[in-house]
């Protein structure tokens, strides 16, 4: 898992339009077993049954597979994340490149683990939503900017901006490339410190 600092990130999307996205299509449950934490394998996994025909070749039909579209956000329909609480499907996106998702709902489960494993869920509404993946499909170089300082996401075709929410604490988690553990030890010397006065 990388912990890479967020600050500003401008970058062309993958457009994912489709709806009830559950974690089973995100990384299917053969994969859950793998004895490995190795990002290329969960990102290599990433929407499997959809990357792939059942022989093994290249679904040349899926987004993924098709080089009109790249990116480090993910653009997808609305209730992203559904079903079983798997940590490996946020393993999956980070491990395939993702740095943002953007959609109108996330399951809670799955948003929690995207931002365990620094991927930035913004919820954004269903017609900036839409609004994006039309820019997407007029222009697929089309950039959005996403502000975590300033909590914005900004469509730079239209110029259109929407303000997302997030926890405080994972915020401040992004933007220093912290986990849970990390800031723990970060607060180290304040955590002694109240155990001598408690």
């Amino acid at each position: 898992m990388a912990k890479t600092k967020f600050n500003i990130i401008t970058s062309t999307c993958v457009p994912l339009p489709l709806e009830n996205v559950d974690t089973d299509q995100i990384i299917p449950a053969r994969f859950l077993k793998a004895t490995t934490r190795e990002e290329k394998f969960f990102g290599d996994n990433l929407f499997r049954d959809w990357r792939y025909n059942a022989d093994g070749s290249l679904n040349k039909d899926f987004v993924l597979n098709n080089p009109t579209y790249s990116g480090q956000v993910l653009v997808a329909g609305k209730n992203f994340g559904s079903g079983s609480s798997r940590e490996h499907a946020a393993w999956a996106i980070a491990g395939y490149g993702f740095r943002v998702v953007v959609s109108s709902f996330f399951a809670d489960i799955h948003k929690n683990n995207e931002l365990n494993n620094f991927v930035l869920p913004v919820v954004v509404t269903e017609e900036f939503l839409q609004e994006l993946f039309d820019s997407i499909e007029a222009d697929p170089k089309m950039e959005v900017e996403v502000n975590l300082p300033e909590q914005t996401i900004t469509n730079k075709a239209t110029g259109k901006s929407e303000h997302f929410e997030i926890n405080a604490y994972k915020k401040l988690c992004l933007m220093n490339g912290l986990d849970d553990i990390d800031f723990l030890l970060s607060n180290k010397d304040k955590i002694e410190e109240w155990e001598k006065k408690a």
